[in-house]
């Protein structure tokens, strides 16, 4: 199994938690907050997707997703089109309010971006030094499964918000 095999294995149990999370709650369950200052569903699995989506499309060299495929104009959020959620404040989580099938809709065309992204990547490519404005430099590797670890995260807080749905 080869480094470009584990980062596949490992975005597709990102995919497959952010279904099963979404899977027939409706755009109110979605926007739920256990309080004013917590995180809805809505805006984790948009959030981990928004960081995926931009971060991949910069390794790639291409566009995002978000922007590139409409996806900015389907959601119609009271946001910028770069923004990706990082330190919003509670008003901002407010505003992310999407129902299921357009947060799996973008999560999934992320999803099929980073597998052909991954798929062309060699494994040498992996050891590129990508950010040198860290100690230790950041390798094309170390950020993929830095997107990895937030996404995981962020699948297992929508993941346990849901539960308390129930």
């Amino acid at each position: 199994m080869s480094a470009t095999d584990v980062l596949l294995d490992g975005f597709d149990r990102v995919q497959q938690a952010v279904t099963r999370t979404l899977e027939g709650l409706s755009t109110d369950q979605l926007a739920h907050r256990v309080n004013d200052s917590a995180n809805s569903i809505a805006w984790l699995v948009w959030h981990l997707t928004r960081v995926q989506d931009d971060h991949v499309a910069d390794l790639a060299g291409t566009g995002q997703v978000w922007t590139d495929g409409g996806w900015a104009e389907r959601f119609g959020l009271p946001l910028p089109a770069e923004d990706t959620g990082y330190g919003h404040d509670a008003g901002q989580v407010a505003a992310v309010v999407a129902p299921s099938d357009l947060l799996l809709g973008y999560h999934q065309a992320v999803h099929e971006r980073t597998e052909a992204y991954l798929r062309g990547v060699k494994a040498g490519d992996l050891s590129v030094v990508i950010d040198v404005s860290w100690d230790p430099p950041v390798t094309r590797a170390v950020r993929l499964v830095s997107v990895l670890e937030d996404d995981l995260q962020h699948a297992g807080q929508a993941a346990f918000v849901r539960g308390l749905l129930a």
